[in-house]
């Protein structure tokens, strides 16, 4: 099967062709930094470092970018309620993003500009949209005459007749009220930078634009972001970049939300919660393992419930890979031959991750049955079958993102791992010497905390029940 994706452009699945044979461009819109992330917020990364991970699982060299809004209106906007400057705000819940995406499992990115820092980007990207009849410059503000170009509203499928007035509407010198600011002229107290136009500071929209083409160039493959992106904000980018020249993103993907009670997870409903604080209620590969089963274009509907039995299915995959590995010696490295056809399949087809963990969850079952059998070259074989499979989605429990120190975590299950073993190593000198109370004392002690012991004729083994 040819790797498809869904494209919201074309609003069909289409076969994947890079611009360049082995190669991809990925733009993600990353992280408006105005607060720490909940749930919702992190999803889209989430989602999109497994599209990267299988594009590098079928040998592609993939560069991906993900973007940092560091100046907004909402964080002017806290900044001035709090007394700090606005730079203040968005370094600190930049940082918790970071502390988001890496206790999460997502790898790296290979740029995250911020769009502070691309300011002269910005500028000359709007001189050639004045040149070229696109943009005009009004009383210090610069806007994008949406009717200067002819696709507006081809991504979201709407008319522009049928738009609503931009939110500055009202705003003087403004040739049609659906007319998008690119440059906003400063304002007393505000953050500026000098421009051709006067000083000012940076419109949402120009920001992606100017950051796209400046690492990635004019075409590039994959644009990535949340729905709810789509308009204005993705529209206003295909907007400034084409009319500008380039031909922007062969694609177009985009999540779907994490919901509460139906409603998009979002600080204005109040209903946020934070990925600092379910970190701390749940172990962090069972968040991501919640994150990733759904299909990306699927809404999740968040409790903790759904969470719980997320973290269940993901033990039954962690426990057969620590069962077959105590069966069968060191495990090595992860062996990308070992995965089965049917998840390639799974994954080639926009990224079906429903499907794959199904292929995941068969071969976890066949694993178990093999050990039961005490057939070690199935364990073996199923073994390495399974690790190359929750590998391409960042769940592999020995990856260095998993068993790394980051946070004291992996440090943690170490020490946690051998305070258990001492326990256990108790228990089995009172079963030795026939004091088989004591034993089952232990024994107690530790499932009412929930440490499950389970004998086996190998020895005891434990699991934390989730």
């Amino acid at each position: 099967m040819a790797l498809r994706f869904y494209d919201t452009a074309t609003r069909s699945i289409r076969d994947f062709v890079p611009l360049q044979p082995g190669r991809c461009g990925i733009y993600l819109c990353g992280a408006t930094v105005q607060a720490p992330p909940h749930v919702g917020h992190i999803r889209s990364g989430i989602n999109f470092d497994v599209v990267w991970r299988w594009l590098a699982a079928r040998g592609y060299e993939v560069t991906f970018v993900r973007n940092v809004t560091d100046i907004d209106d909402k964080i002017i906007a806290r900044a001035a309620a709090e007394g700090v400057p606005f730079w203040q705000i968005a370094m600190r819940n930049e940082r918790a993003f970071a502390r988001a995406y890496d206790v999460l499992g997502c790898l790296p990115p290979t740029y995250e500009p911020r769009a502070t820092g691309h300011v002269p980007e910005m500028v000359s990207l709007m001189r050639r949209l004045i040149d070229l009849g696109h943009g005009y410059a009004a009383a210090g503000d610069v806007y994008f005459d949406v009717r200067s170009f002819p696709a507006y509203g081809a991504l979201s499928g709407q008319r522009i007749d049928d738009m609503l007035a931009s939110a500055d509407s009202e705003a003087a010198g403004k040739r049609d009220v659906r007319d998008f600011a690119m440059w906003k002229s400063a304002k007393p107290g505000e953050p500026q930078w000098e421009t051709p136009w006067g000083p000012g500071r940076p419109g949402w929209h120009v920001e992606c634009s100017a950051m796209a083409e400046k690492y990635l160039g004019p075409a590039f493959d994959i644009h990535g972001g949340g729905l709810d992106l789509i308009f204005p904000h993705h529209e206003n980018e295909i907007a400034q970049s084409q009319g500008a020249g380039g031909a922007f993103a062969s694609y177009w993907m985009h999540n779907a939300w994490v919901t509460t009670a139906g409603e998009k997870m979002s600080k204005s409903l109040g209903n946020s919660l934070l990925v600092d604080e379910v970190v701390q209620r749940v172990r962090p590969i069972e968040l991501r393992y919640y994150l990733v089963a759904a299909h990306y274009r699927s809404m999740i509907e968040y409790s903790d419930e759904a969470l719980a039995e997320a973290g269940q299915g993901f033990r039954r995959i962690e426990g057969f890979l620590h069962r077959a590995a105590e069966s069968v010696g060191e495990v090595g490295p992860v062996r990308p031959d070992a995965r089965p056809s049917a998840f390639d399949d799974a994954m080639d087809d926009d990224i079906g991750v429903p499907q794959a963990l199904a292929v995941v969850h068969d071969h976890v079952r066949a694993g178990n049955a093999a050990l039961a059998d005490g057939d070690d070259d199935r364990v073996a074989a199923e073994l390495h079958a399974v690790r190359a499979m929750v590998d391409v989605l960042g769940l592999d429990p020995w990856a260095p993102e998993w068993t790394r120190s980051a946070g004291g975590s992996g440090r943690t299950t170490e020490v946690v791992d051998a305070l258990v073993r001492v326990v256990l190593d108790q228990r089995q000198q009172a079963r030795a010497r026939k004091d088989y109370a004591a034993a089952d004392a232990i024994r107690d002690g530790l499932d009412a905390i929930g440490v499950r012991v389970e004998d086996t004729p190998t020895g005891a083994r434990w699991s934390i029940d989730g």
